[in-house]
């Protein structure tokens, strides 16, 4: 059996999702669109909850894409309020609409939402070495800037712990512990 990273052997979603994505880098504005609403959905609540819902999550927001997600009307908007396979906050399902207006216009200006992310860790992945979870900051100067620029942009649910979570999550930082298997194959 692997050595894994404590969090990601503590239930069978988690491991799928520890051994398959986190720490993976990412060059998908699809999937990061969904990282980006999905971290933001987690603000509050646990990391499984999401993972649990997930599949609702991608049914009820057109698979996450921005361009019909910026369209959603109010009625739509109160359609997902009543949606009891996603999380019923009405400031996140607000900010999952207005994420995707933003979205689409750093799209719209940097060519990619890809090209735009990967600048605040220089185009590469930041690879720490944590020999244990309290080596894991949660937050850093990188996701502190992201917060503030993605703010500036419009973009809701995006504070510093969140964005730094998002760059794990996504590749931009590799933050499994040294003792797992997955920091050699994420670097």
């Amino acid at each position: 059996m692997p050595t894994r990273c404590p969090w990601g052997d503590s239930h069978p979603l988690y491991v799928a999702y520890h051994d398959r994505e986190w720490g993976v880098p990412l060059h998908d504005d699809r999937r990061f669109f969904e990282m980006l609403c999905l971290e933001g959905a987690q603000a509050g609540l646990s990391w499984l909850t999401i993972l649990k819902k997930r599949p609702n999550y991608r049914k009820a927001f057109d698979r996450f894409d921005p361009r019909k997600v910026a369209r959603y009307d109010a009625r739509r908007r109160k359609a997902l309020l009543a949606n009891p396979g996603i999380i019923r906050n009405r400031l996140k399902v607000e900010a999952f609409v207005a994420n995707a207006k933003a979205f689409l216009d750093v799209q719209g200006a940097f060519g990619s939402f890809d090209t735009y992310v990967w600048t605040f860790v220089g185009g590469r992945p930041i690879v720490n070495r944590p020999k244990t979870m309290k080596d894991v900051p949660a937050v850093t100067p990188e996701a502190e800037a992201m917060s503030r620029d993605l703010n500036r942009r419009g973009f809701r649910f995006v504070g510093p712990t969140i964005c730094y979570a998002f760059m794990q999550a996504t590749g931009m930082v590799n933050d499994h512990l040294v003792t797992c298997f997955r920091h050699r194959e994420c670097r």
